[in-house]
């Protein structure tokens, strides 16, 4: 190849490179109404920001991959969360946190009771913008210890699961169903005994289920410990498990959402893999 044609194809290459880029920014301006839900953007949402960037949240936090990475990824907490857990925790996170065991704390920024609704708006509006799976792996919620991995499930029940075994086993696709819900159960509660997450430790809970049918203050419908723990996962609020950094207000801060967004059948086997728990 002689210097002309060296040339020529250098010129060709950047424009055909530049042309690809102009087409490609201008199909992403044209999605970005659709993918951020632009028209959902209210003046609540709006002031939201405003209080995220006066508190220097960013310093911490990250958004949509974006931002400090010393504390979780907060794209999706509105929707992983709710809104109760996320204004229990706004307006005094030291109730969440033990600073004899946890490296990390948010500090209490005294917001105002405005100032929380308008974060919340505007964290709640960022959960429903369609990241297309940006970040990939987020910084999980969790508000708790650094613990080692639990356990797998079978060892802890006494219920041998293997790797080989039928996937029609309801206790293996329950302990599968713990690390993939969405979200993930194990992004707030643990296996471990006395490892309280963002939520109670589950070790033991099918013993303390039945505990909990049996005592005065317990109105649910339940007569068995693993209908408890269904009814755990559907209705969380129908038995408040003691401890402020758990509800407020009557409301558990577990996302209401599984009954929904689980099927029966997975429902059932969630609560049977729970179950095997005693």
């Amino acid at each position: 190849m002689n210097n002309r044609q060296a040339r020529n194809f250098a010129i060709g290459s950047t424009a055909v490179a530049a042309l690809v880029f102009i087409a490609l920014t201008i199909d992403s301006h044209r999605q970005f109404p659709e993918l951020t839900q632009s028209q959902n953007i209210t003046p609540e949402v709006t002031r939201g920001k405003d209080v995220w960037h006066k508190y220097n949240c960013i310093n911490c936090h990250t958004l949509f991959g974006e931002g400090a990475y010393y504390a979780p990824d907060l794209t999706k907490i509105a929707q992983h969360r709710g809104e109760p857990y996320l204004r229990a925790y706004l307006k005094d996170p030291s109730q969440f946190y033990d600073e004899n065991k946890h490296r990390r704390l948010m500090p209490t920024q005294n917001l105002a009771d405005e100032e929380i609704s308008d974060l919340i708006a505007f964290l709640d509006w960022v959960s429903k913008v369609d990241n297309q799976g940006w970040p990939p792996r987020p910084i999980l919620v969790t508000g708790s210890m650094n613990i080692p991995a639990a356990p797998d499930a079978a060892v802890s029940a006494g219920d041998t699961v293997t790797q080989s075994e039928p996937a029609t086993n309801p206790v293996a696709l329950g302990e599968r169903l713990f690390r993939t819900a969405t979200p993930a159960c194990n992004a707030c509660h643990s296996t471990i005994p006395g490892a309280n997450m963002a939520g109670p430790s589950l070790a033991g809970v099918a013993a303390r289920a039945a505990d909990v049918i049996a005592s005065p203050d317990y109105s649910g419908e339940a007569t068995d410990p693993e209908a408890y723990i269904r009814e755990s996962i559907t209705h969380p609020s129908a038995y408040l498990v003691p401890g402020a950094m758990y509800s407020a207000g009557g409301t558990s801060f577990m996302p209401a959402t599984y009954g929904e967004s689980l099927s029966e059948a997975q429902i059932a086997q969630l609560a049977a893999y729970l179950a095997s728990f005693k």
